[in-house]
């Protein structure tokens, strides 16, 4: 009994490490001491260098924004961009801060197609993805920088 709970718990883990190499957007296993991407800022450095004072905009799906959302943040996605973009364009014209955007985490690509869009589209400039997206921004919430 014991030698068929260890064997189905060994081949448990080959399927799952082998899932995981393989898998096209496979997190990193430990994504602490990941280091950033040119594209990218994280809170601490949001901080420090804007004290927080950054147009935040959210590109995942609008069901989630609806449930929670940075304070402020404007909803611009993928699946609603062109009707999204004509709703907040007085906005993003007048905007002088820096651009953040975030999505659902380290894998999602959203944050990336959204930055790519504004530069492209708006030829904005400073525009940077956040650093482990939503649950980032979460998890910062309360700390002191």
């Amino acid at each position: 009994m014991i030698r068929s709970a260890f064997l189905l718990l060994a081949l448990t883990f080959l399927a799952a490490a082998a899932t995981h190499a393989w898998h096209p957007k496979a997190p990193a296993w430990y994504l602490a001491n990941e280091p950033l991407k040119d594209d990218e800022v994280d809170m601490k450095t949001i901080q420090q260098r804007w004290q927080g004072d950054v147009l935040w905009i959210d590109a995942r799906l609008r069901a989630p924004f609806q449930k929670a959302h940075v304070p402020g943040a404007l909803l611009l996605n993928d699946q609603e961009r062109d009707a999204l973009l004509i709703e907040h364009i007085e906005k993003l014209q007048d905007n002088t801060k820096p651009v953040v955007i975030y999505c659902d985490g380290h894998a999602c690509q959203a944050s990336r197609k959204m930055r790519t869009y504004l530069m492209e589209t708006m030829a904005m400039q400073h525009v940077w993805v956040l650093h482990g997206g939503w649950p980032a921004w979460k998890k910062a919430q309360g700390t002191i920088y």
